[in-house]
């Protein structure tokens, strides 16, 4: 039985470049620009299970990722690992959403995809959490919207023997695993450790130029509904933004050393510090 899997991507920012980020104090959201970004780790450990689950079974994979329009550059490497096909959902209208907001978006999407494929996916894989938010919250919510069952951490995916739709699963707990069993459609936040990512070659580089990335605005998705997307649809909202004060004044002490250290220890101690016993 072959299965079709579609990857949800996320472009994060270069951790060699974190010192540049920036939060906008007015619209509260993160400021990227000019700051290099690169795939989600923990999402290419995702679309390494979906490439071996084509090669062992055949089906397709496709990658989905809501992000600025630059982001086609790292779907581009997506499909040079191996993946069919690619789709970018956006749009300003999907700009500052919190999980719940960008899982809806995706949801859209998906529903999309599969609406012009004819046949719902099979699987559909997120990694477990991202670099920078790391709140590991997409993929339980993408289930929900699914209506499809979901598990989160999963570091081990194992055909059921003689089942065509039944896998066996582990999950990662803070003292050990738990097992699990399940039947597809299913959607799976993947632990690192659940494949390593193949090196992407020169010929899968030359390869992904020619396979087909579609880009998607708000206008492209109908049936998503305004009040559940974006900034204005993230029932997460950050308090205030400040930049903490870090300028620092100086006294000069004068005197004999017994003076200068009397001195010092006068105003530590009126500081709260406790000195001497």
């Amino acid at each position: 039985m072959a299965y079709n899997v579609v990857v949800c991507v996320k472009p994060v920012p270069d951790p060699k470049h974190y010192d540049k980020v920036t939060i906008d104090p007015v619209k509260k959201t993160i400021t990227r620009a000019g700051i290099p970004t690169l795939v989600n780790p923990v999402d290419k450990s995702a679309i390494e299970l979906a490439l071996q689950l084509r090669e062992y079974y055949g089906g397709g994979v496709a990658v989905v990722s809501m992000a600025p329009p630059n982001a086609d550059e790292i779907l581009r490497e997506v499909l040079a690992m191996g993946a069919d096909e690619a789709y970018l959902l956006s749009d300003r209208a999907f700009g500052g959403a919190d999980t719940l907001a960008t899982s809806y978006t995706l949801y859209h999407g998906i529903k999309k995809i599969e609406a012009a494929k004819g046949y719902a996916f099979d699987f559909v894989l997120c990694g477990s959490e991202s670099a920078d938010g790391a709140t590991a919250q997409v993929s339980s919510q993408l289930g929900e919207w699914l209506g499809y069952p979901h598990l989160w951490n999963v570091y081990e995916l194992e055909k059921t023997p003689g089942k065509d739709e039944a896998f066996s699963m582990k999950t990662k707990m803070e003292n050990g695993y738990m097992e699990w069993a399940g039947r597809t459609p299913l959607v799976l936040g993947v632990a690192r450790e659940i494949r390593k990512p193949r090196f992407i070659s020169v010929m899968g580089i030359m390869k992904a130029k020619s396979k087909p990335l579609t880009v998607w605005g708000r206008g492209d998705l109908p049936a998503a509904e305004d009040t559940y997307l974006g900034l204005k649809g993230s029932p997460t909202q950050p308090g205030e933004i400040f930049s903490p004060d870090l300028k620092r004044s100086g006294e000069l002490f004068t005197g004999t050393p017994e003076e200068i250290v009397g001195r010092v220890v006068t105003v530590l101690r009126a500081n709260g510090v406790v000195v001497g016993g």
